[in-house]
């Protein structure tokens, strides 16, 4: 401690000093005296990150990635880089929605020949979440924020080969929800059978997966580069839920789920992910149970 100089009062040594003292230390800078007024940052060197050897004796199959699995590997490490992520949940009760589906899925199929899922559903009230709040549709260059004025949901799929792909419905604000349930099915089917074009897995603006297709309740989804922000669907539920009426309160088996947003922490702040997540959530918990297809 002899070398420390003080900042504080008279030369007094503060806990600050103490601080910087130590830390300047373990870098191998503790000739840099606290309080100095040189302007030089102390840096001390960084060693390369690299990874644990793995062991490969024994009982062990190597199995090469395949091409999509490097492209989709370096995706993921390069947006985990790039966006300080930063998840929110809510939990919906999706009562209404369920039991709409469940009344109109023969009438649908029978009018139009598409089978019609929660998907097209979970779009249309993204989308329109998207409207109430184009901040959430944006992209990051350097300094400067690309605000999108398109509405292109890109929407997870998963590949017979364990893969994933993100097939991309173009301006999904402007579609209602028939032409969101061809869009959904016609994509869907055809990610499967490896015949989507290039254009439909480009340009998307922001990302929903659905989670709840694999059991999950919820998820924390790795955002899909360029964009800020990715929604993850769980799966819906039924469960006891607190109903407010007006005799008082009331429990209730109710359709639920979790909903959640990661978010590029860089330029979406908990104010806007988390509104963005809730009107979301809203559209879903209003659903007209007698709206018309």
């Amino acid at each position: 401690m002899d070398a420390l100089s003080g900042s504080g009062q008279e030369g007094r040594v503060t806990k600050k000093d103490i601080l910087a003292y130590v830390a300047n230390r373990g870098s191998g800078s503790s000739q840099v005296a606290v309080g100095s007024s040189s302007t030089q940052p102390i840096t001390s060197p960084q060693s390369p990150v690299t990874t644990p050897p793995i062991s490969i004796s024994g009982n062990v199959e190597i199995i090469e990635m395949d091409r999509m699995r490097r492209l989709i590997a370096d995706h993921m490490v390069m947006s985990k880089h790039t966006s300080p992520h930063v998840t929110s949940f809510v939990e919906a009760d999706v009562t209404n929605m369920v039991n709409w589906r469940n009344r109109v899925k023969d009438p649908f199929k029978k009018q139009y020949g598409e089978n019609i899922t929660f998907t097209p559903i979970f779009v249309e009230a993204v989308a329109r979440a998207i409207r109430d709040f184009p901040m959430i549709n944006i992209s990051v260059d350097g300094t400067r924020i690309i605000l999108k004025k398109d509405v292109n949901i890109g929407m997870a799929a998963a590949l017979p080969s364990g893969n994933l792909i993100v097939p991309v419905i173009k301006n999904a604000d402007m579609l209602n929800l028939v032409g969101l349930t061809k869009q959904v099915n016609d994509l869907a089917n055809r990610a499967r059978n490896n015949q989507l074009k290039p254009d439909e897995i480009q340009g998307g603006t922001f990302t929903l997966t659905n989670v709840g297709t694999f059991g999950n309740v919820m998820g924390t989804p790795i955002i899909n580069q360029p964009q800020v922000a990715i929604m993850a669907m769980g799966a819906i539920r039924k469960k006891p839920a607190v109903l407010e009426t007006e005799y008082g309160d009331v429990i209730a088996i109710r359709q639920m789920m979790f909903l959640s947003l990661s978010y590029d922490h860089r330029v979406v702040d908990g104010s806007l992910g988390g509104s963005f997540l809730r009107r979301v959530a809203d559209y879903l918990e209003q659903f007209d149970a007698n709206r018309a297809f």
